[in-house]
């Protein structure tokens, strides 16, 4: 399974896990069993805070889940639309998450849990 994870920076399977899927410069991509990574650039960055198009985001690459430090609304609502299941980070590397996920410890997430603004006290779930 080719899971995506939002990255700041591309360090393999060591990469931090970015906190905001939108606003992640890059996506580190990687095969569940043959632990092959791959780099992909934001193709939506810059867009207009709320307006995030997760596919756009992800240029039509296939992936069959995403894990997130966290998402808006319109992102995973996008994503699930499209049949992607989107996961809360729990480990702090995609070494780690990709463990937990391998492992069915990761939870997905759920409309309740995104964020919603990026303010002081902005109720985001991570």
């Amino acid at each position: 399974m080719k899971l995506c994870f939002p990255v700041e920076h591309n360090a393999g399977l060591d990469s931090p896990v970015y906190g905001h899927f939108g606003s992640a410069p890059l996506f580190v991509l990687v095969d569940s069993e043959t632990q092959e990574v791959r780099e992909l650039a934001n193709r939506d960055l810059h867009h207009q805070h709320g307006a995030c198009s997760p596919l756009k985001a992800l240029g039509g690459e296939t992936v069959e889940a995403i894990v997130v430090g966290g998402i808006g609304a319109g992102a995973l609502s996008g994503l699930r639309q499209a049949g992607l299941k989107v996961y809360q980070a729990q480990g702090a590397t995609v070494a780690d998450n990709l463990d937990l996920y391998n492992e069915a410890s990761l939870l997905e997430l759920t409309p309740g849990q995104v964020c919603g603004g990026h303010g002081h006290g902005h109720g985001c779930s991570h």
